[in-house]
């Protein structure tokens, strides 16, 4: 049914749940936002509907009109929960309202939400999956933690609940666990290596952990997210690191070398081995999409280290263009200094690339 279209005749609002839900899993959300539109109208009451509008505008990336159905689902709860004999779907809508709030970046109040889901579902799986990852995003330490492993211990069984221990693990730099997890994860839903692909609305939890755990990859050496089509992201820093490194020590060290020979003709070597040394960074940074505007910045405050390797390395070969350019030894020396340093510190805290 297009966006556009009039409601049909005798249409229960169940049905315009289930194409809504049809539309969604197809990734067509407008439809399934229009379809929704016309449950409401049959039945405002519905926090199912609610929710699923709030979920929908969550996948399609719209937080702020999420939060709003959200808010409204929110509200219908607590007052179905009024009702005598009710039995109101509580968690769904506060776990929509908090990942509209993550997703807006107000993680206060997103915290806030993760708390009132610890505090109201202490036996409810979902509810404390939920809030552990609420929190990851929100402000994470140890309650996160405590309610990932509470959701593991609730849903042992359930690969969701493993791969939020996962994530929160990974955001705490417990790498080990947040391997095993992953690992056990993948062993109850071998589907989540490629969860990141999906789309829809059922899936939305799933697809977002997948890409909050390999976010939080893309910022260590080692990753415990791995799948048979790429490399972790991780591994293609250090090969960033190692080999641009090493290529502009060798690099740097040779035009020195020829500068005591001849002034001009080093300062034309340069020029070229370090457009080659841009080329080599070039290929190895190709593989970490992102990598100056968001890979680094969230790497800084999590491995200091790695972060500081990596900018050295790209500093590199720019240093030794400069030399080229302005022919005073100053930029060869921080050149071979700055390589220096992020190779060693790197081999001194990973070991070399992997293969």
């Amino acid at each position: 049914m297009s966006s556009d279209a009039a409601p049909e005749q005798h249409a229960s609002a169940d049905d315009y749940l289930q194409r809504a839900d049809l539309m969604a899993e197809l990734g067509r959300y407008d439809d399934a936002v229009a379809e929704l539109g016309y449950a409401i109208t049959l039945d405002q009451a519905s926090v199912r509907a609610w929710t699923m509008l709030a979920r929908v505008q969550l996948a399609a990336e719209r937080p702020e009109d999420a939060l709003a159905a959200a808010d409204t689902a929110v509200a219908v709860s607590t007052a179905t929960a009024a009702v005598p004999g009710a039995a109101p779907d509580w968690a769904a809508p506060l776990v929509a309202r908090g990942l509209a709030l993550v997703d807006l970046r107000r993680f206060k109040e997103a915290a806030e939400v993760a708390d009132d889901l610890l505090r109201r579902g202490p036996a409810d799986a979902y509810a404390q999956r939920s809030a552990a990852a609420i929190l990851a995003d929100a402000r994470n330490g140890q309650p996160a933690l405590n309610a990932a492993w509470r959701g593991v211990e609730l849903a042992p069984r359930e690969a969701q609940a493993h791969l939020v221990l996962g994530m929160v693990a990974a955001r705490l730099n417990l790498f080990d666990l947040a391997e095993r997890a992953y690992r056990e994860a993948l062993e109850l839903d071998p589907e989540l290596a490629e969860a990141r692909n999906d789309v829809g609305q059922s899936r939305l939890e799933r697809r977002r952990y997948v890409w909050a755990l390999e976010e939080v990859a893309a910022t260590v050496a080692v990753t415990p997210v791995r799948t048979n089509s790429a490399r972790s992201v991780g591994e293609s820093l250090l090969r960033l690191v190692l080999y641009g490194a090493g290529y502009s020590i060798v690099a740097a060290v040779l035009v020195a070398f020829m500068a005591t020979g001849s002034g001009a003709g080093s300062r034309l070597w340069a020029a070229l081995l370090a457009i080659a040394g841009g080329v080599l960074l070039w290929r190895f940074a190709s593989a970490v999409p992102g990598l100056v505007r968001t890979i680094l910045p969230e790497l800084l405050p999590r491995d200091r280290t790695l972060a500081l390797a990596v900018y050295a390395s790209l500093a590199a070969p720019a240093l030794i263009l400069l030399y080229a350019l302005l022919g005073s030894p100053w930029p060869l020396v921080l050149a071979i200094a700055a390589a220096s340093v992020a190779e060693l510190a790197v081999l001194r805290r990973y070991g070399p690339a992997p293969s």
